[in-house]
């Protein structure tokens, strides 16, 4: 059976930890970073998944992360560089992103063969080579819509696009970073009928605020009932979803654990705030066992995001990368 067999179905908690297992023996003989890395901690033998070895993200600024079982790779992403030096995903396989993304948008959004899909990621498009421009940019190819585009700074002509995808009977579906959706108060357009998907980050444009605030603002100045927000970054092949509750839930083969802060080696309970390490079965073919240096809680199967760790939390993590 091939990975992508495994990998893309639902599982139960016992069928998610085995093949969490079977992946992990996988990497420790493929991925030559990550196995370095295990046999440093001396986590070779975890008996559970909250004792697994999580690689810190922050190797991917500095390490080539990739499955030797491929003597190339399909594409190259980067992160986008907002606070330095950009992260380099090198993907072997390509189509397993596409089936991450497409099965999960699917779920928790809709069929883009039913919508205007509009991108607003001007950052991403303009420094290149974004995991998340080339997801917004097939699920547009997927809408089959001549109306579905991008859109860099000339905001102003989205209202035509609103006007057209509603006269034509599609969704109208609006993906953008959080300052560009700020950026569409100004034009006072009336959103009430799309979907609107914020990708988070002010990329340094404009003050940053809290979730909270941010979906307040949107829904209050662009009249908008469905908003949503989507957690993914580079380094993962798998994003999580979230809505009014701003609880965050992922796709079957993705998990969250929480990590303690100052002892990053140990997992924390639910309802707990933390670091965020993330399964992602999908980068099967680079490293599924990530700590981010994002904080959040855990709640069951979804988690709440709490922002990014401070330099006041590192000292544990920073321990990770010595």
């Amino acid at each position: 059976m091939e990975w992508r067999d495994k990998i893309f179905k639902n599982h139960s908690i016992q069928e998610f930890e085995d093949l969490a297992f079977e992946v992990f023996r996988y990497q420790l003989k493929h991925c030559e970073v990550y196995s370095d890395y295990v046999s440093v901690l001396g986590k070779v033998n975890p008996s559970e998944l909250s004792e697994m070895p999580f690689l810190p993200i922050s190797l991917y600024k500095s390490r080539k992360i990739i499955s030797n079982a491929f003597s190339n790779y399909d594409s190259i992403f980067k992160s986008s560089g907002t606070q330095g030096e950009r992260s380099i995903h090198y993907v072997a396989d390509t189509d397993v992103y596409k089936n991450s993304f497409d099965w999960t948008y699917r779920n928790f959004i809709g069929n883009p063969e039913d919508q205007t899909i509009i991108g607003l990621l001007p950052n991403y498009v303009e420094q290149g080579d974004s995991s998340l421009v080339y997801m917004v940019n097939s699920l547009i190819d997927n809408s089959d819509n001549s109306e579905s585009q991008f859109f860099l700074s000339e905001l102003d002509q989205l209202q035509e696009v609103v006007s057209k995808s509603q006269n034509m009977g599609k969704q109208l579906v609006v993906i953008g970073v959080a300052y560009s959706l700020l950026d569409l108060c100004d034009f006072g357009i009336d959103l009430s009928n799309a979907i609107v998907i914020e990708t988070g980050g002010m990329k340094g444009r404009r003050k940053e605020l809290s979730k909270e605030d941010l979906h307040s603002k949107l829904r209050k100045e662009l009249n908008i009932i469905r908003l949503y927000s989507e957690y993914g970054m580079t380094e993962l092949l798998s994003q999580a979803y979230c809505t009014k509750d701003l609880q965050f839930q992922g796709p079957p083969w993705m998990r969250v654990l929480i990590r303690d802060l100052y002892d990053p080696l140990t997992v924390i309970g639910d309802e707990k705030r933390g670091g965020i390490n993330i399964v992602d079965l999908a980068n099967v073919f680079g490293c599924s066992f990530i700590a981010t240096e994002d904080t959040g809680i855990k709640l069951g199967d979804k988690f709440q995001l709490m922002g990014r760790i401070e330099k006041s939390d590192l000292r544990g993590c920073n321990l990770l990368v010595e």
